[in-house]
């Protein structure tokens, strides 16, 4: 599902026009993201917590000469935590 199919979705189960539904979403979207680059965590009860996660600098390998090693540097990664109701709903049977 790409976002215009999400807007869709959601503008048909909350009868919301369209664009009204693409304004929330992108609402949403930038919401988590300010969150995110603050520092903070997202949770969402019962679908899960969006947060940043450092990653350490460390050593990698070139793919097209593997014998060179390159210095990969530290970051910060976005990372989505599914919750426990989410991961039930899409293992059910």
């Amino acid at each position: 599902m790409n976002k215009s199919e999400l807007v869709a979705r959601i503008a048909e189960k909350s009868n919301m026009t369209k664009k009204d539904a693409e304004v929330a979403l992108n609402s949403f979207v930038a919401s988590v993201q300010e969150a995110l680059v603050k520092g903070e965590k997202v949770q969402l009860v019962g679908f899960g917590t969006f947060e940043v996660r450092d990653r350490k600098a460390r050593e990698g390998r070139n793919p097209r000469n593997p014998e060179e090693k390159i210095k990969i540097p530290a970051s910060k990664a976005p990372v989505f935590r599914a919750g426990k109701a989410l991961k039930e709903a899409v293992n059910k049977k």
